[in-house]
Parts: C-alpha cells; structure tokens; sequence
C-alpha cells in the first residue's frame, strides 16, 4: 500500500499572500474579477448617425429629445385662445413676437415658439404649403451662398442638416417652415426669411398640417393678434400675380 509521507515545510509570508490570492481569483466570477483589477465588461455602444449617409436612412432617425424643455416658458408648444378670423388648420405667423400659430378652431390654437427672419430679412405675405418633407436635403441658394461663400452646396437630410427634422415649403418661393438642429436660435431674429421651430415642435406641426394649408406671415410691426382679435388692424397689402399667387413683398432670394 502506498503511503503518503507529508513532509512539514514553513513557507515565507510572500508566498501565502500569493498563494491566497490566486486561489480568490479563481472562486469570483469573472465579471467580479474585472471590476476588481479596474476593468469593466464590454457593453454594446450606440454611435450617432453619420450626418452623410443617403435620404432614405435619414428619414429613420427621430428628433432629438424634449428639447422643448430647454425653451422659456412663453415658446413652448401650447394650446392659446385666438381670436383672430382664420379657418382651422390656416398657419398664422407673428413675426415681431416670435410665434407660429396654427389655428384648431373655436376660438383656440397651438402656438409655438419660432425663430424668425434677421433684421433686413423679414417678410410678410399669403403663401401656401406646397410639399412637406422629411429630413429633408439642404441646397442653398445662389444668393445666401455669394453671402456667405463658405456654406457647402449641398447638405444631406439627417440631424446635421440645418433644415432639421421636417420642412414644409411656401408657394414657390424658396421659404420654408422648417426644423433646426440649434434650439437655442428659438425666439430669435436669427434666419434669412424662413421660420424655424425646435425638431420635436416642427415633428409635431407636420403631423397636423396638410399640403395646401394657407400661411399668413403678418409684418414685424403688426400688433399681437391672440388673446383680443385685431378688428381695427388691416392686413398686408398684396399683389396678385398673372399665376393667382400673391407676390411678397422681398424677393424670395435668401432662405434660412
């Protein structure tokens, strides 16, 4: 029979701390192991969309979220009492005060904050939406870029592009309704002649309107015209083009 002889040996301090910590590591699982050396388990990550890709991958993208949280109070999307003589679903813009109106009938609205034309860039007039878009592409015209050469000519739809999340364009002019990826230019005189809303607030006003929808752009020294009506105050005055469409009164060369 074999026989086992244990032989007594002292080991050195050394040696048992390293001996009591292998034996540690292998009875903590592994995760444990790697939080314990200052590792972390890899995770999946989320990458943000490449701002390049193609129209139709853009459309998939959702605006950011509740940016409307970040606007004061008064240009946050809300229901108004509106007095002023439109039918439901006409889009009223008060330049001097910031505020698109989209009018719900009986006496109410939605009002949202919007940035507007720059000074020399205001307009007023009586368009119509003549498309609506998605993520829409971005070419800026001849004259904004003889303003500013350094824009690129083209821009693909996507959270980059500065047409944000939707546009809506105005008769045949290069005016559009549109969404913008820098929230902070909300209630501001900042555009070349088109309106802007936060992504989340022009998401919300594509929803509801639909393409022939009229759109008045009333001057930026006409009065606040909700909450009391505007009898006494007249409307801009138009010219009616050989085609039907009322001419306003800037040429419509410089988009935002």
């Amino acid at each position: 029979m074999t026989k086992f002889v244990v032989v007594g040996r002292s080991f050195s301090p050394r040696v048992v701390t390293a001996f009591a910590f292998a034996t540690a590591l292998l009875t903590v699982p592994f995760a444990a192991q790697a939080q314990t050396l200052g590792y972390a388990p890899m995770q999946p990550q989320a990458y943000p969309h490449d701002q390049t890709y193609s129209r139709g991958y853009t459309s998939e993208a959702p605006p950011a979220a509740d940016e409307d949280a970040a606007l004061p109070d008064r240009l946050r999307r809300q229901i108004v009492s509106f007095d002023r003589n439109e039918p439901a679903g006409t889009i009223v813009i008060d330049t001097a005060n910031t505020y698109l109106y989209y009018v719900l009938g009986n006496g109410r609205a939605m009002r949202y904050g919007v940035g507007v034309g720059r000074e020399g860039f205001t307009w007023s007039g009586v368009q119509s939406i003549t498309r609506k878009a998605e993520w829409p592409d971005w070419h800026p015209p001849a004259e904004m870029i003889a303003r500013q050469p350094y824009l690129p000519r083209f821009v693909a739809g996507g959270p980059g592009n500065p047409l944000g999340a939707r546009a809506m364009y105005l008769g045949s002019s290069q005016y559009r309704i549109h969404g913008t990826n820098d929230p902070t230019t909300i209630g501001k005189f900042v555009s070349s002649g088109c309106v802007r809303l936060t992504n989340e607030d022009v998401s919300d006003l594509f929803s509801r309107v639909n393409v022939g929808a009229k759109v008045v752009v009333l001057p930026k020294n006409a009065p606040l015209m909700a909450r009391g009506g505007d009898p006494v105050r007249k409307r801009p005055a138009m010219t009616t083009l050989p085609s039907g469409r009322q001419a306003l009164n800037i040429p419509a060369s410089s988009v935002d």
